[in-house]
């Protein structure tokens, strides 16, 4: 793809041509990539932190999702059941997923630091049957497993050499020697319920985003247009697979396609050298992770020179925004040039950054060919809102709105929750609560969530664009800016700081950030108030909690993680 013309692109293609209507994504990320002649290819490459290995063909993850197919239905397990997923990040993961979807199931990604009360939440919302986990990680779901309404069956499989001995436990891998490796798939609808994937909201209980079984073909199409894939790529996110983003794009898209995936299962934090040595050993080709992860990277002396990185053709961004000094320096450093996009568990990516286009570092980019998006006005924070959308005039910061109908990655629903589901279906739009606003060339810059945006002084200002104007300091290693309240002014700027390794803090430095962010940003949007922690509050899939740390502000709680 070296000519691209947007224009045309977006107006000639149909994201839902890419669709068949006939759709089952568990036998279409195994069976039928062996019979597209793959079945020797490398499905999955697999390490752990101490040092063991495996490597699954695509004829093994055939033969391994119909065992697991056959295992389930010998316990019952059929269409429209559910089973939940515990394990982080091993090949049980995707062959348990789509051995449930085979038979006509749903299954749900949950993460390995999840506790007694998210797996019962989970387990009673979803109506869960069955749940796959670890000896080391089952005794959390023994201790509610009474209370899961539910549940029938915990299936547990050997790691670490650990084997379960609870007699009420199913041994995945006795089960497994004896299971068939012939099983036909249920006939299953692109527009059938393949998983749920549970948001990590910060207010109330979280929500079980339904999506159906066309979800990874929907991000396939997309990622077309992203990230310009091909079938020999040895694809990789180093996120646990509990978190949506990996489920999409080094999962479902990716097994459907025939690409190679790298699997690491870190016990502990992100290990960017450890990373770079997957690079090598395996010849990485597309790397999608958090900024998060490619700051850490940038941290590892010489790796472009100590590591084969020479495979690496293609870096993707997601979770949060990406600012343009990091990307500026992933490019010096790694000849790497970051395509951001943005979206959400909802409704994947709906907007990024094509291949063949200029890339503006701290754009998000255009919508995917196909996909309509719109910036709608926002209520004031002080009325009710009455559902109606209306578009703003182009330069104005808006809501990012998806048209429904056009993008076949939309989720079904929030599950069981009508009335929440209600609030961002509106008038035939997705309403996304992120805030964004659209230059001239037709490109999207984020400003941040709805609720996020700081007013201070009479201003409208982006958290995004005080943290990126910090991080581009030498000092700053990361920054979350926030509201805070203030005697004088009402609210104003405040910057929680992680600073670089060897930087000390003074209120000279203070002084030097804040002039920084007047020069690099705007006089206006520089932080009254800066305070230095050793870490952000984030969630599992790396987002910054800015609503946590308002909360703390206007609370007045002292800083806490």
């Amino acid at each position: 793809m070296t000519e691209f013309n947007y224009e045309k692109e977006w107006n000639s293609h149909n994201p839902w041509s890419f669709i068949p209507e006939k759709l089952n994504i568990g036998y279409a990320s195994s069976d039928a990539v062996c019979d597209r002649g793959l079945g020797d290819r490398a499905a999955i490459y697999w390490e752990n932190s101490k040092g063991e290995k495996r490597k699954l063909t695509y004829d093994d993850l055939r033969r391994q999702t119909n065992k697991f197919a056959n295992v389930l239905t010998k316990l019952g397990f059929g269409r429209n059941d559910v089973l939940l997923l515990r394990v982080g990040n091993q090949v049980e993961f995707y062959i348990c997923a789509l051995a449930a979807t085979k038979c006509g199931g749903i299954f749900i990604p949950s993460s390995t630091m999840f506790r007694e009360k998210d797996i019962l939440y989970r387990c009673n919302d979803a109506k869960v049957k069955a749940i796959v986990t670890t000896p080391q990680l089952v005794d959390v779901i023994d201790a509610v497993r009474d209370e899961a309404k539910t549940l029938e069956h915990v299936i547990v499989f050997d790691y670490l050499g650990e084997t379960t001995t609870n007699p009420r436990h199913v041994k995945y891998d006795v089960e497994m020697a004896a299971a068939s490796d012939e099983f036909k798939s249920v006939d299953t609808d692109n527009g059938d319920v393949a998983f749920v994937a549970y948001t990590s909201g910060t207010t109330g209980d979280p929500k079980g985003v339904v999506h159906y079984h066309r979800y990874g073909l929907a991000y396939e199409y997309l990622a077309n247009y992203w990230y310009n894939y091909d079938t020999p790529d040895v694809i990789t996110c180093p996120a646990e697979v509990g978190w949506l983003l990996p489920v999409s794009s080094s999962f479902l898209f990716a097994l459907h396609r025939g690409m190679s995936i790298v699997l690491y299962h870190e016990l502990g934090a992100f290990s960017p050298e450890k990373w770079f040595e997957l690079f090598a050993t395996y010849g990485v080709s597309v790397f999608i992770g958090t900024p998060t992860m490619y700051r850490m990277l940038l941290k590892v002396e010489n790796a472009e020179t100590r590591f084969d990185i020479s495979k690496w053709r293609e870096g993707v961004s997601a979770g949060e925004p990406l600012t343009p000094d990091t990307m500026e320096q992933v490019k010096t450093r790694f000849n790497i040039s970051i395509r951001d996009g943005i979206g959400m568990s909802e409704c994947m990516v709906y907007a990024h950054n094509c291949v063949g286009m200029p890339v503006y570092p701290g754009s998000c980019g255009r919508p995917g060919p196909g996909i309509v998006i719109n910036l709608m006005e926002t209520p004031d924070e002080d009325e009710e809102s009455t559902g109606k959308l209306v578009p703003v005039k182009k330069g104005d910061p808006g809501v990012l709105c998806v048209k429904i109908d056009s993008h076949p990655g939309m989720m079904k629903e929030y599950l069981n929750k009508p009335e929440a589901t209600a609030e961002v279906f509106r008038d035939g739009w997705f309403y996304t609560g992120d805030v964004l606003r659209e230059d001239e060339q037709g490109y999207f810059w984020f400003i941040g969530r709805a609720d996020d945006v700081i007013k201070a002084s009479g201003y409208r200002i982006s958290p995004f664009d005080v943290e990126s104007a910090l991080m581009s300091h030498p000092a700053v290693f990361e920054a979350a800016a926030v509201e805070s309240p203030d005697p004088l002014r009402d609210k104003v700027v405040k910057a929680f700081i992680v600073l670089r390794p060897g930087i000390v803090e003074s209120p000279e430095l203070t002084k030097q950030l804040q002039d920084h962010v007047k020069n690099v940003a705007a006089p206006y949007k520089y932080p009254r108030k800066v305070q230095y922690v050793k870490e952000l509050p984030k969630t599992q899939s790396g987002k910054v909690k800015r609503k946590l740390l308002r909360r703390m502000e206007f609370e007045g709680t002292p800083y806490q993680i």
